[in-house]
């Protein structure tokens, strides 16, 4: 076979037909067809399989023990595979202690750079603290002018009380004459009393000396051809210099003696006390670099600041290390959080008053009137001056207070009058506060269900040690080029690349000045806000290679459009296209050579001014000898591969072969649905006409969450909205951390945390809000599509009324593979059964007994229609959607399911092998599928993840439904063809990170077309003139 290209035969896995296709090697390659055609049944099921099973068996028997036997994919033979590794859409870490640093491993240079270069400073004082030898002290101190007088002196106590009377007789045995007590020099030879009840000052004179003048340096520095003069004209040394050079090694060895005769009185202290000079005004050189030290200096072989007097241990990486003791804040363990009462979560909506129910945890008080509770509330109203029907918003801050965080020492009179029993009385007593009761109550109880209900009172908060910096205040101390680690991990990448590009003392990339525009937004492309001093040469050469990697792996993030990133941001808050893109940023950063990478749709979440950077990225990893596999949708993306295949021609039992495959101009002149699209015979039309809505509109006011800038905006009403924006311009922080956590504790009584705003107008016109997002569905084998849709309810009620059902006795309860009776008790109806990898993740194998079924072997043995229930679960929608054809309330259901685009899943396929945007169109197959109201706001991030142009048409008549239907649909989107069909836009911007959170247009595509601070707009507008405009169906 050629060394030239990958050599498929017999690929026939999952839906794939027998399907033989040559590869390229070497190659910038881009699989791309319908969901469902069998895409990534090639890429990662079958080619991505094989290579890490080749792998595996190449390792030793002992190491193979561990890792089990792996089953060999579906297919005939693979000649010319190269070891392989799969970039998926997966976040990058569950981990809270996982960062953007960590995962990228620039964190674990920065800890290396800050041990070896970094500064220390008290953490109390801010004074610069280090170690420094005698010797270094030394030559500080001759940089002192010619005729300085000074003296050398050992603290002994710091501002402490005592007579003293031993210290006095110590330094008078030892043969010193003078000490200096609180300022004042008194002579040893004299009785020196002190009043014990006052702090004092004392060090022992250990010398005086006057500089001599320079004719020549310290005595290793003599083998120079040249030494500076006062005057700074260099002079040759030359035996007529003898004299002088002897004088001056006197000098330098009795300042010696008497510096190292101090640190050993003071414990490795000296203070150098510079006296005043007759007819001087300035004893120091101007032109020396002591020039700006004050008048007395503390120095000290150890690290410990003279002041304060703490001590500091010696600098190493494990110091800046949060999953170390040695670095860890101690009171947050390095996790930055800790889980706190919050009274957003306490109280979502502050419109209701507490009979109504504005504290969850209460519930509705006006209906448990004869509770403790409500008596002990009526008595703090009474006391402090308000009722409980009063809303929440409206009670003053101080009885917010008092009803969160108690009463402190201030006792309240409580009473009580039991009708039923005809008691009564009183007493007094403090009130507790809610908080602490919550607090107290979660850490008492045993029962893991009530302590998740108390928890949800709680939110992660900043540790009020560390303020979320993770670090101890020693390790926060440390400076290099003037900044701590903390403010290095909270710059973006491009902030950090600029500070690690200006430490090297390079030219960094110029701040562009932020301008004002017309539309009162900020506009810019690249803004910094990095500052650092320059490495020292000796620092330099230190950190010389710890900088190239640091400024490589950040160069790396820049490339692939994450320079909005900041290095401290947790991996878990990560999307999946962002956690690729730092996987493929480390992989550029590892210089592979000879790897086959499969990648899955690396543009996710990147809007298209970005997507070159990540196509020129890709070409690089080509370029340095790989073969790059790209499942991919995206048009550019397509046009710029070196070989392209499209799978088809439909999705599932449909799909499964190759349709086309070649350079793309070649696949564009093809018959296949891909090579339509790509040559414009058929496109995802513009309308005519845009909606106006019902002319009420949704608006938020004031929004901060993350990077806005106290953004105002607003949503007509009854129309298709696009919020659009590049990568962190603030788009899910508008929408899905306060848009829709607010709308959501209005209309559904959530109990979630909106991020900060200032009003909410236009709720009077809507019933409910949903948030399709694309969290999966279920985290276990027993969730699957049918479940989640409440199709399997009908199913299963169909399979009990089957005449063998009916004559075993068998109810819908039987065909339940959640409930003991008809499932396989070996798996207990998962149908896979979990192994335990220790330190690695867990592992579901297929269950050995029921072979993956799910059910015994006499619930298999009732069939409808010759179909047991578990070939049913194997069906995808399409062959159900025939197979039920004549019961409509189950087709009803399918039908939704086809309609997103899901005719390829099988109805009973686990929930934790569904992609992100499967799970989401499930979840919105589940809404077309009940009864709508016409007046509700729907949300998706990103609904056209995962697909191709007709499936984007197909979800584009589904939303527009609902649209149509008198809904509001809000979609955060990057893909053109969806916004060009929006009614309204609002694009966030202009930059990502601090250079966005504002609103840069707003309006109809054509008008944010426009406007030229919009980067969409710029797109908007060369797409809507190359188009002929068409109407939408419905």
């Amino acid at each position: 076979m050629s060394k030239d290209k990958i050599v498929i035969k017999g690929a026939r896995e999952h839906n794939l037909k027998d399907v033989d296709l040559d590869i390229p090697r070497d190659k910038l390659v881009v699989l791309t067809g319908v969901s469902g055609s069998g895409k990534s049944s090639l890429a990662f099921d079958t080619l991505y399989a094989e290579g890490q099973r080749r792998y595996v068996e190449s390792l030793s028997a002992y190491a193979r023990q561990f890792l089990g036997q792996m089953e060999k994919p579906k297919v005939d033979y693979i000649g010319g595979l190269s070891p392989a590794i799969a970039i998926e859409q997966k976040s990058a870490s569950k981990n809270p202690r996982s960062t953007v640093g960590t995962v990228t491993e620039i964190y674990d240079y920065l800890r290396l750079l800050y041990a070896r270069v970094g500064k220390p400073h008290c953490h109390q004082c801010g004074k610069e603290v280090g170690a420094q030898s005698a010797e270094q002290m030394v030559d500080h101190i001759i940089n002192l002018a010619a005729g300085t007088r000074f003296m050398i002196l050992a603290p002994l106590v710091t501002q402490r009380k005592g007579e003293y009377k031993e210290i006095f007789a110590e330094a008078r045995t030892e043969g010193f004459s003078r000490v200096r007590v609180d300022g004042e020099i008194f002579d040893l030879s004299q009785e020196i009393k002190l009043n014990k009840k006052v702090k004092h000052t004392i060090e022992v004179i250990v010398d005086r000396l006057i500089m001599p003048q320079k004719t020549a340096l310290t005595s290793r520095q003599l083998s120079q051809k040249d030494i500076q003069t006062d005057s700074g004209h260099a002079i040759a040394v030359g035996k007529a210099e003898s004299g002088a050079v002897n004088e001056w090694d006197a000098f330098v060895t009795r300042l010696t003696d008497s510096i190292e005769q101090a640190l050993r009185l003071s414990d490795g202290m000296v203070l150098i006390s510079v006296q005043p000079t007759p007819g001087q005004t300035d004893e120091i050189d101007p032109s020396s670099p002591p020039a700006h030290e004050p008048e007395e200096w503390l120095m000290s072989e150890q690290n410990t600041c003279v002041d304060c007097g703490i001590s500091f241990p010696e600098l190493s990486p494990q110091m800046f290390s949060f999953n170390a003791p040695q670095g860890a804040c101690p009171r947050c363990s390095g996790l930055g959080t800790q889980l706190e009462i919050d009274p957003q979560l306490l109280v979502p909506n502050p419109a209701l008053t507490l009979n109504e129910g504005a504290i969850p945890y209460w519930g509705e008080l006006r209906k448990k009137q004869d509770s403790w509770t409500y008596r002990c509330l009526l008595s703090i109203g009474e006391h402090y001056g308000f009722d409980l029907n009063t809303p929440w918003e409206q009670l003053s801050q101080k009885a917010h207070d008092i009803i969160i965080y108690g009463s402190g020492r201030e006792r309240i009179r409580f009473s009580w009058n039991d009708q039923n029993t005809g008691s009564k009385g009183e007493f007094m007593r403090s009130w507790e506060g809610l908080a602490k009761e919550i607090k107290r109550r979660f850490h008492q109880t045993g029962s893991d269900y009530t302590r998740e209900f108390y928890s949800s009172f709680m939110s992660e908060q900043p540790c009020p040690d560390c303020d979320g910096a993770r670090l101890r205040p020693e390790s926060l101390a440390v400076t290099v080029g003037g900044r701590s680690i903390r403010e290095v991990c909270a710059y973006n990448v491009f902030e950090s690349h600029d500070w690690a590009l200006r430490l090297s003392g390079e030219q960094s990339t110029p701040p562009i000045e932020m301008a004002v525009n017309g539309n009162g937004i900020y506009s810019a492309t690249n803004i910094s806000q990095a500052i650092a001093t320059p490495l020292t040469p000796t620092q330099l050469e230190i950190a010389s290679e710890v900088l190239k990697e640091i400024r490589e792996r950040l160069g790396f993030l820049l490339n692939v459009g994450l320079h909005y990133l900041t290095l401290g941001r947790p991996a878990p808050t990560l999307s999946g296209g962002e956690a690729q893109r730092i996987r493929l940023a480390s992989q550029i950063g590892s210089g592979l050579v000879g790897v086959m990478y499969i990648l899955d749709e690396p543009s996710i979440g990147l809007h298209q001014r970005d997507n070159r950077k990540l196509l020129n990225t890709l070409i690089k990893l080509r370029d340095l000898g790989n073969t790059v596999i790209v499942v991919e949708h995206d048009l550019e993306t397509m046009e710029a591969a070196d070989w392209l295949i499209d799978f088809g021609p439909g999705a599932g039992v449909k799909g499964g072969a190759i349709v086309a495959a070649g350079t793309p101009a070649h696949v564009e002149q093809s018959t296949s649905l891909t090579g339509e699209y790509l040559s414009g015979r058929l496109e995802i039309a513009t309308p005519t006409e845009r909606r106006h809505g019902s002319g009420d509109r949704l608006e938020l006011v004031g929004a901060q969450m993350n990077n806005l800038h106290e953004v105002t905006a607003h949503f007509p009403l009854g129309t298709f909205v696009c919020i659009t924006g590049v990568s962190g311009s603030g788009k899910s922080s508008l929408i899905i951390e306060t848009l829709y956590p607010a709308l959501a504790n209005r209309l559904n009584k959530a109990q979630l945390k909106p991020g900060p705003y200032q009003e909410l107008h236009g709720l009077e016109h809507l019933d409910k809000v949903i948030d399709i997002d694309q969290q999966p569905i279920g985290r276990t084998p027993r969730s699957n599509p049918a479940t989640y849709v409440k199709l399997f309810d009908l199913i299963r009620d169909l399979f009990s009324k089957t005449n063998e059902a009916k004559l075993r006795g068998y109810g819908p309860g039987r065909f339940s593979f959640n409930l003991k009776g008809g499932r396989c008790e070996e798996c207990e109806g998962n149908g896979e059964k979990r192994i335990d990898m220790q330190f690695l993740a867990d592992v579901w194998v297929q269950c050995d007994v029921c072979k993956g079924k799910r059910y015994n072997r006499e619930t298999l043995q009732v069939k409808y229609k010759g179909k047991t229930i578990a070939d049913v679960l194997e069906m995808d929608v399409q062959t159900a959607l025939e197979f039920f054809s004549n019961m409509p309330r189950i087709t009803r259901i399918l039908q939704t399911l086809h309609d997103v685009g899901l005719d390829y899943i099988a109805l009973g396929q686990a929930a934790t092998t569904l992609s992100g945007g499967e799970a989401q169109r499930i979840k919105l197959s589940k809404e077309l599928a009940r009864v709508a109201t016409g007046r509700t706001v729907y949300i998706l991030d990103e609904p056209t993840t995962g697909l191709h142009f007709a499936d984007v048409q197909r979800l584009l008549k589904v939303l527009h439904r609902l649209v149509d239907a008198g809904n509001t649909v809000i979609v955060i989107e990057h893909n053109l063809d969806v916004i060009k069909t929006a009614d309204w836009i609002i694009d966030m911007g202009p930059e990502g990170g601090d250079g966005g959170g504002y609103v840069v247009a707003t309006g109809t595509p054509e008008e944010v077309a426009q406007v030229n601070e919009s980067h969409t707009g710029q797109f908007l507008r060369e797409l809507l003139g190359q188009e002929k405009h068409a109407e939408i169906t419905a």
